[in-house]
């Protein structure tokens, strides 16, 4: 797993926090200065966080688990929508459905329904409907795929949540503690990191940091998936050469078992004629 780069995160602005006034004391210890008003965050920090995060994500990746990504602002909507596409993991942009996690089973009805729908407009069975009929099947229809269309593969809970912005998603966050979900998230310095276990201290305002950081996370799922996929190769290979060695093993047995019955046969048939001849 490459390290992070440090001119890369500073050049993207991932050090700016937000006003001192504005700031929560216990993101002091990820902090490095004050300049204008403006509290600095510790780059050297951030990296080797953002390096720990990467890491526990490629393993849950590799393990062939989902990780949730949770960003509604506006800032982040399109980048996450478009990085983490790339690695075909679930993600919520819009906004965040109450009891998304805790009450996932009801989330999940209202993805099938998608699927219900979906159906009926592939069997023609969607044309015997009026046209008040199908105006609201494809409002309905317009408005799930808005809301969960991102999260149709998600057929169990995630085993991780990664957020941008813990004080906009904290129903995300909380919901994910309820369930014991780890949860990674982009902390600035106004936000609490205590219910966060793997923290990236960040800007989480700026599009550049927001995608600096989404880069280097999506990478290394990206790694991850890439390791899972060789592995089950590896593995299925193993398999039909066990398969063929086996094979190959079971033919000579076969042809002593042959050998031996012939053999048997031919002196029980020599055995006869003496018997009859007494």
């Amino acid at each position: 797993m490459p390290r992070t780069d440090f001119n890369q995160l500073l050049e993207a602005g991932v050090h700016f926090g937000h006003l001192k006034r504005k700031w929560n004391p216990k993101m002091a210890p990820y902090i490095f200065m004050e300049k204008n008003g403006i509290h600095i965050i510790d780059l050297h920090k951030t990296a080797v966080k953002l390096d720990e995060a990467a890491a526990a994500l490629k393993q849950i990746a590799k393990s062939g688990r989902k990780v949730l990504f949770v960003a509604t602002k506006k800032q982040a909507k399109e980048i996450v929508s478009e990085k983490v596409a790339g690695v075909a993991m679930p993600y919520v942009t819009e906004r965040w459905p109450g009891g998304m996690l805790t009450n996932f089973p009801t989330i999940r009805k209202a993805v099938k329904k998608m699927a219900t729908i979906d159906k009926l407009s592939n069997d023609g069975t969607f044309d015997n409907f009026s046209k008040r009929e199908k105006l609201q099947i494809a409002r309905q229809r317009a408005k799930l795929e808005k809301n969960l269309g991102s999260i149709a593969d998600l057929t169990r809970l995630p085993a991780a949540l990664f957020v941008i912005d813990v004080q906009k998603e904290a129903n995300a966050v909380k919901e994910a503690k309820r369930l014991n979900i780890p949860v990674f998230a982009m902390v600035d310095t106004c936000c609490d990191p205590t219910n966060i276990d793997y923290v990236i201290p960040a800007n989480d305002d700026a599009t550049k940091s927001i995608a600096v950081i989404l880069d280097t996370v999506t990478a290394a799922i990206q790694e991850g998936l890439a390791e899972r996929k060789v592995e089950k190769e590896k593995e299925a290979s193993e398999a039909q050469k066990g398969a063929t060695a086996a094979k190959k093993e079971a033919r000579p047995r076969t042809r002593k078992a042959a050998e031996g019955e012939t053999a048997e046969a031919e002196t029980e048939a020599e055995a006869v004629p003496e018997n009859a001849a007494e």
